[in-house]
């Protein structure tokens, strides 16, 4: 086994070092997985009913959407909101692939249904 000096192994990690930040950025370049589908055109979705609150706060508004254009055009898809929506409204949908999950239970006046 031989000794490096400081000045060698410095160099050694410099190399370590830049060969990381190449795979980090070439990860980065690339993705993580799906999110291929995800970089194309947003397509719009008319919101047809408003389902319900969700969330920890219920500050999620679970809506049934129908999709205007692209490969699911007249597809309806149950979608999460964030913010202010109502029906009428247009959504501007990056991937019209996932559906939301269904709320498990509403309560209503106090009762669970």
């Amino acid at each position: 086994m031989e000794k490096l000096s400081i000045k060698q192994i410095k160099l050694q990690l410099i190399k370590m070092a830049k060969t990381q930040q190449k795979s980090q950025q070439q990860q980065r370049q690339t993705g993580t997985r799906g999110s291929e589908k995800i970089v194309g055109e947003a397509v719009p979705a008319l919101v047809e009913e408003i389902l319900g609150r969700t969330g920890f706060r219920g500050e999620i508004t679970q809506v049934k959407c129908l999709v205007q254009e692209g490969r699911d055009k007249g597809r309806v898809m149950r979608r999460n909101v964030k913010g202010p929506v109502r029906i009428g409204d247009f959504l501007m949908l990056r991937e019209t692939e996932i559906e939301a999950r269904k709320i498990k239970s509403k309560v209503t006046k106090g009762a669970y249904t």
